[in-house]
Parts: structure tokens; C-alpha cells; sequence
């Protein structure tokens, strides 16, 4: 059910992630590492595109595709949605081009979610074939555009799609865009509770740039959610008239998500017509300064304190080598004993443990 990763270029033609078998000079690499570290390379800003099913994920991500072909602003789609039948744009990476989603299923004995999980764990096992070809054409595009299944939990609380998150964080300005459905949510308070604590725990999980896209405004504005998201009576007023059980929790939860809404972006678009998409850039420019002003200092700091600690440890490993060895004249340490044939030939071996393992 698994091939390697295929790019596809724009007009169609397919490139595989193959080794050039041409070699360099020590000398020619040397000066070119020299040039790199002087010109600043260019990177492209990444956009997970996430959301509920049904929020416009996909829509959203072709009004994008369609914005970026007529400005002449180059782009680069991944598509991570294995079960999806079609979509409405050319995608350069396909992840059902790498992983047979059906065939995972029949394989595995799973159902529709557990073979769409199952398919981008397998995809993720690959991701440093797409991480080559994204490399490639750093330099030449402004955006990449990622779109993931529509199932949610499957691309953010699975394994695989932390580390597609983080390998993209790592290496290139990161956005997450999260995609809500504007009539569903202003039509009920507690729908849109449940969208702004979903928003929430998966900002404060990644601790990325987060940008909420309120979804179909050409339906219905966006304006009643940002005013609950501001103003705390005009939410609490509309939780009055809903006499259930769950206004009494959408309630309390306004109160704690108080600091939520002040440190968030928030957008109104429309992936039928393309109103606000213009707005939408400028949220994601802004989100970008905040990857490279907030977000990178503080994984150069993780970074450096996980390389002390590792230090630190290999420190105190070969400390404790040296005074084993110190104490035991070598023999301890070494785990070594003598082995003699009838002959009386002796010879030095492992040392054998009860269980009939080895010490090396």
C-alpha cells in the first residue's frame, strides 16, 4: 500500500527524490557554506490548514490555490487527506499517491478513522522524502499550503501529526489556521464555545502562530463571534436564553478563555467568493514575524539546554567509567574473564551472566 513520495511540478510532470551521483571538493563546499551563512535563505511560510469536518478546510485551501495563480504568487499544496475522493486543485505532493488508503483498511482490519490514521502515520514514516523535495523549491515559493483530513483529532492529537507539525516548525516559519463554520457557530454560544477550547488546546499544544478563519461570512457574518470573543456581557447574554445544561459549563469556560481571545488573530473569509482573503495574508504576514520574533528564540533556548543537559549526562557517564575503572584496576569495568581449554590455552572472553547472556 506504500510508494515513495512523488512531487508534482505545475504543469503536471512528476519529480523523484533521487541522489545526483556528483561530488564537491572539500574546498568548494567550504566556500559555499561561507556564502550560505552570508545571504539569509529564503523561506516560505507554512500554513496547516485545520478544522472541524465540514468547516471548509479543502474550499478554503483552493480559494487560496485560486488567489496565489492570479496574483502570481508561488505556492506549493500538500494534500494529507488520504480518504478524500477529490479535490478541487493541483496538489504537488498527494498523499494518496504514497499511501492506498483502501488498502490499509482491508490490510489492517480498520475502520474509515483508524485507516486515515493509520495511513498518515505510515505517510510520516516518509516525511523527510517531502522535506527534500519542499527544500528544493524553498527559494522559489512564498507559501506552502497544507491540507489535512478532515477528521481533526487524526492530524492534531496523533503522533504522526505532531511530528509533521514540529519537522515543518523546525525549519520554516509555521502558521496554524484553524477553520471555523461562521453559521453553525454563531447560531448556538455553545458551539462556539467548543470551537474556541478546541482552538485552544491545540494553540497551546503546538505553541505555534494561531490564526482562527471564521468560515462562510458570505452566509452569515462573523461579527456576533468576535463581539462574544470581546465583549463578555453580550456572550453572557446570549448563554441566558439557552435553558440547558451545558450554559451553566459554556459559562464558567467564558471566563477562562478570557486571556485566549486577547492573544489571538481572528478573520472573517469566505471560500465560495473570496471576500476577506486579503485580510487573511495579512494575518498570516503578521503571524509569520511572530514565528521568527517569539517562536524561534525559544526553541534556540530549548535546544541549547537539551544539548547542556545531554553534555551533563555524558559528563557524569564517563566519570562514573573512570572511578569503576580506578576502583576495579580496569577488571569491573571491562566485564572480562578468563576461559582455558583441556589444552590449557587460556583466552580473554565476555563475561557470562546467570541467565546465560553476555556482557560485552
Amino acid at each position: 500500500e506504500e510508494s515513495n513520495v512523488t512531487q508534482r511540478d505545475q504543469d503536471g510532470s512528476e519529480d523523484q527524490d533521487s541522489k545526483k551521483g556528483q561530488s564537491k571538493t572539500t574546498g568548494t563546499m567550504k566556500k559555499e557554506e561561507e556564502e550560505g551563512k552570508k545571504k539569509k535563505k529564503k523561506k516560505p511560510i507554512v500554513c496547516l490548514i485545520i478544522g472541524m469536518a465540514g468547516s471548509g478546510k479543502t474550499t478554503l485551501l483552493q480559494r487560496l490555490n485560486s488567489h496565489s495563480h492570479q496574483h502570481k504568487i508561488p505556492s506549493y499544496i500538500l494534500n494529507l487527506d488520504p480518504a478524500v475522493a477529490k479535490v478541487p486543485y493541483s496538489p504537488n505532493i498527494d498523499i494518496r499517491e504514497t499511501v492506498q488508503y483502501k488498502e490499509v483498511m482491508k490490510q489492517y482490519n480498520l475502520g474509515p478513522n483508524g485507516g486515515i490514521l493509520t495511513a498518515l502515520n505510515l505517510f510520516a514514516t516518509r516525511f523527510g522524502q517531502v522535506m527534500g523535495f519542499v527544500d528544493k523549491r524553498a527559494e522559489e515559493v512564498k507559501y506552502c499550503y497544507v491540507d489535512t483530513p478532515g477528521q481533526i483529532e487524526v492530524f492534531t492529537w496523533s503522533a504522526s501529526g505532531q511530528i509533521i507539525t514540529e519537522t515543518f516548525a523546525s525549519s520554516y516559519p509555521t502558521v496554524l489556521v484553524y477553520v471555523v463554520d461562521t453559521p453553525r457557530t454563531v447560531n448556538s454560544p455553545t458551539t462556539f464555545m467548543s470551537n474556541m477550547m478546541y482552538a485552544c488546546s491545540i494553540m497551546y499544544k503546538s505553541q505555534l502562530p494561531f490564526i482562527i478563519a471564521f468560515n462562510k461570512v458570505e452566509v452569515t457574518s462573523h461579527e456576533t463571534a468576535t463581539r462574544w470573543m470581546t465583549d463578555f456581557d453580550a456572550f453572557q447574554e446570549a448563554i441566558n436564553q439557552d435553558k440547558s445544561y451545558m450554559s451553566t459549563f459554556t459559562r464558567s469556560m467564558s471566563l477562562v478563555l478570557d486571556e485566549f481571545y486577547k492573544n489571538i488573530r481572528t478573520v472573517g473569509v469566505s471560500a465560495a467568493t473570496g471576500l476577506g482573503i486579503d485580510k487573511f495574508y495579512e494575518a498570516v504576514e503578521s503571524a509569520a514575524k511572530e514565528y521568527e520574533e517569539v517562536f524561534m528564540p525559544m526553541m534556540e533556548k530549548k535546544r541549547k539546554l537539551a544539548a547542556e543537559r545531554k553534555a551533563e549526562k555524558e559528563k557524569r557517564e564517563i566519570a562514573k567509567i573512570k572511578k569503576e575503572m580506578q576502583d576495579s584496576k580496569g577488571l569491573k569495568a571491562m566485564n572480562h574473564e578468563d576461559e582455558g581449554d583441556e589444552g590449557g590455552n587460556y583466552k580473554r572472553v565476555p563475561k557470562r551472566m546467570p541467565d546465560g547472556g553476555i556482557h560485552l
